[in-house]
Order: C-alpha cells, then structure tokens, then sequence
C-alpha cells in the first residue's frame, strides 16, 4: 500500500518537472531549494549555539571582520569565474562534445587554482596593511586576534574556490542535489567543534568552515569521478575555449569586486558606530538570509544551465517566456514574505536568539535591522534572476558597471542614513541598493531582449525567398 502510494507520488512529480523547460527548472529549483532550506536550518541551530556562547562579543566581531576578506575574494574570484564558465563549458560540450569540454575544465580548473593561490598569498601578505582600514575603533588586542583568526581561515579560499567550479560543473550535468546538500558539513563541524572543543573559542568557529569545506571538496570531487569527469589536471593550452571564458571573466570579477566591495564597506563604516555594532548588523541578516540563499540558489543554479541551453540554441521566445513567468512567481512570493518579517521582526529575534549573553537590548537593536534588511527581499532576488540571464547572454559588463553604481549609491545612503538610524541605517542602504540594482539590470536586459528580437526581423526582412517561397 505504502509502495503504491510512494509511485503515485514519484508519477505526480515526473509529471509536473519533465517536459518544458519551465517544468525543468522548476524541478532543479525544488531540489536545490529543499537542499539549501536543510543546510540553512542547520546553520540557524548553529548560529543559535554562536548567539548563545558568544552574544555580541568583541571575539565574534573579531571572527566576522577576519571572514569577511576571504569571502569576498571568493565571491570575486570563484564565483566570477563559475559565472564565466558554465555558458562557455554548456556550449562547449553541446557543440563540440564531451572530451572539448573536459579539455576546458581542466585548463580552466589550473587557471581558478592559480588565482585563489596567488590571492590568498596576497591576502596575507598585505593583511598588516588594510586590517587596520577595515577594524576602525578596534582596539590593538582585537585587531591582533582578528590577525590570527585570518590566518586559520584563509585556507578556506581555495577549498572554497574549488568546491563552487567543481559543484557549477556538476549542477551543468543536472546533477543538483548533492550540490545543494553537500554545504551542510560546514555548519554541522562547527557546531560540534562549539559543543565540544569550548576551550578554543571563537576559532572553533574558523576550524570548523575549513575542515567542512575539506569534507564537501571530497565528497563532490568523488561524485565528479563517478559522472566519468577527470579530477587531474591537464593544460592544453590557452585555446580559443578559454579565452571565450577569460573574456568574460574580466568584467565579471571587475562587477563582483565592486558588489563584494559594499559588503566590506558595510562591516567597515559598523565598525565606526558603538561596540557590537558589527555583531548586530551580522545578526539582523541572519534570518533574512534564510529566505535570500534558499530563492538565489535555487533559481541561479537551475536556470544558468537551461539560459545558457537556449542562448546556444537561440530560442529566445523561451527565454522571454521563462524570464517573465519566474520574475512574477518572485514578486507574488517574496513581496508578502517581506512584510510578514518586517512586522513580526521583533518576535522573531526574541524567540531565536534571546538567551544567555544575547540580551533584550541586543533583540530590540537587532530586530529593527532585521526588519530594514527585510525590504531587500524582492529585489534582491529578481535581480539574481537578472544576473544569471546576462551572463548566459556573455552580457557581463552590464554587471561590472551596475555594481560600480551600487558602490556608490551604498556608500552615500550608508553616511546618509547612519546619522538616522545608527546601524540600522546601513542595512536600509543595502536594501535600497539592490532596489536600484534591479532596476539597472533590468533595463540593459530587457533592452538586450528587444536588440535580439530586432535583429530576428531584419534578418527575416533581408533574407532572399526562393520561387517556392521558401528562404534560401
């Protein structure tokens, strides 16, 4: 009885996610989004355990401050160069098959690993330089451990950097969810590392994201193997394939240095306000991000590959036709989700996250961040979708001039709305700043669109019929 139940419902599914490219992304988009809604879980209990041993402590400042270089070098760098691969490697692989596309794999994975060494060499080379820029108000004791705290994290670069091509390579194969499931190792070490390791500190904290990276770079690198992808790199060359790939990789790190920029420029300018600030601020996003990672994921790993399928393929009524559908699926989620967070903000901090060191006065500060951070929402999330169709399009330096405009748009909101709100004026800079990135992107995208469609016609107009009518 149970089994008959179990194939309905596996016939249900097959139904509902198998035939149109809709359907298909929005069976990608599930399984992604169950995947990521479990490691987020997971991460909130750990950050409840953080709330708990740490509150808003000047350790915890220390850890975020020391995190934040890192993974703006991985955004820039691993992520820029996923975003700058996977259209290539999808045509690649379409066009000329699969042994061209593991010839791009391999020099393009030589190409990522060399960046992130040589940037995290840099990283701490220069971090006797820029930390003191960055931690304004620190006192020296803080700023030394913020030192030693980058140290123990800065492996995390490359294993970072690796897992997203290695996990984008697997994602192009439509293979979503270990991708998606893998990221839980990272969050469950370091609980276990809080709960039993207590005398370390807040570098269980550090220990635990670079032994859970290790883990995950294991698990996907075997999966690859398995999918009859070879893990040992070869260089073949810096053939046409990847200077298509570094083309597009230029702007693409340029824009994603400019966006990462404003997330330091946020942690810097908190780091002026009273201390805690910092700690505040990282809290307020906390169960904002919950919502953002679990939508961005999922529609930015299961619709790159499907763009990038049609832009090889130049069906271009399919992309209007998946763009327009998924935009307003997006408002008429995110749009009441937005405003249910902003009225309970309160009631969800205190529920979450009031105990131990996190006090009353912590839940009313960080509540109404949260509740500021909240308005981003539908924006943010339609702008990913914006994104990921550029980059399909290779329209990347759309993205590096959008994210130059939202530098300084953040900037001049963050001093505008600090002497308002304090650090909750930031978080309501952030969200006016994705406001004003949605509407950038979308204007260039839909411009883009309508240069496609008019170059279809004058193509139709000027092409010769034969007697028969046909075209020639």
């Amino acid at each position: 009885m149970k089994t008959n139940r179990w194939q309905k419902i596996a016939k249900l599914w097959e139904s509902v996610t198998t035939g149109s490219i809709n359907r298909k992304i929005f069976s990608a988009a599930m399984i992604v989004a169950g995947g990521t809604a479990f490691v987020k879980v997971i991460a909130v209990v750990k950050e409840l355990v953080v709330a708990a041993q740490f509150g808003t402590a000047d350790e915890l400042d220390a850890f975020l401050i020391a995190l934040i270089i890192p993974s703006v070098i991985i955004n820039i760098v691993a992520d820029s160069f996923n975003a700058a691969l996977i259209p290539t490697y999808i045509k690649v692989r379409e066009q000329e098959g699969k042994r061209a596309a593991q010839q791009l794999f391999s020099g393009a994975t030589i190409w990522s690993v060399g960046l992130l060494l040589t940037t995290t060499f840099f990283l701490l080379l220069a971090a006797p330089l820029y930390l003191p820029l960055i931690t304004g108000g620190f006192s020296a004791e803080k700023v030394a451990l913020t030192d030693r705290l980058l140290w123990v994290i800065s492996p995390m670069i490359l294993l970072t950097g690796i897992n997203t091509v290695w996990g984008a390579i697997l994602n192009a194969g439509e293979r979503f969810a270990l991708v998606a499931l893998a990221p839980v190792l990272t969050p469950a070490v370091t609980m276990i590392l809080l709960l039993v390791m207590k005398d370390w500190g807040v570098f269980n904290l550090s220990i635990g994201m670079v032994v859970g990276q290790l883990l995950e770079m294991i698990i996907v690198g075997k999966t690859l193997q398995k999918q009859g992808i070879s893990l040992i790199p070869k260089w073949h060359g810096f053939d046409d394939n990847l200077k298509q790939v570094a083309g597009q990789y230029a702007p693409m790190i340029a824009g994603a240095f400019l966006m990462c920029s404003s997330g330091l420029v946020d942690r810097s300018m908190a780091a002026m306000l009273p201390s805690g600030s910092i700690s505040a601020l990282g809290y307020g996003e906390r169960v904002i991000s919950l919502p953002i990672t679990i939508a961005t994921t999922a529609l930015s790993t299961a619709v790159i590959p499907y763009f990038s399928q049609m832009v090889a393929l130049d069906d271009w009524k399919g992309i209007r036709r998946s763009l327009n559908y998924y935009m307003g699926l997006i408002f008429a989620v995110t749009i009441p989700l937005a405003g249910v967070i902003i009225l309970f903000s309160e009631q969800i901090v205190r529920m979450l996250l009031q105990r131990g060191s996190f006090t009353a006065e912590n839940t009313q500060t960080v509540a109404l961040i949260q509740a500021c951070f909240a308005l981003q929402i539908p924006f943010y999330i339609a702008s990913v979708l914006a994104v990921r169709l550029n980059s399909a399009m290779q329209n990347n330096k759309v993205m590096m001039w959008g994210s130059a405009g939202n530098l300084i748009v953040n900037i001049g909101l963050n001093y505008l709305f600090m002497s308002w709100f304090g650090v909750a004026g930031i978080a309501l800079s952030t969200s006016c700043v994705y406001m004003f990135s949605f509407l950038f992107l979308s204007f260039f995208l839909l411009r883009n669109l309508k240069k496609v469609d008019d170059l279809g016609l004058s193509i139709k107009k000027t092409t010769p019929k034969s007697d028969s009518g046909e075209l020639l």
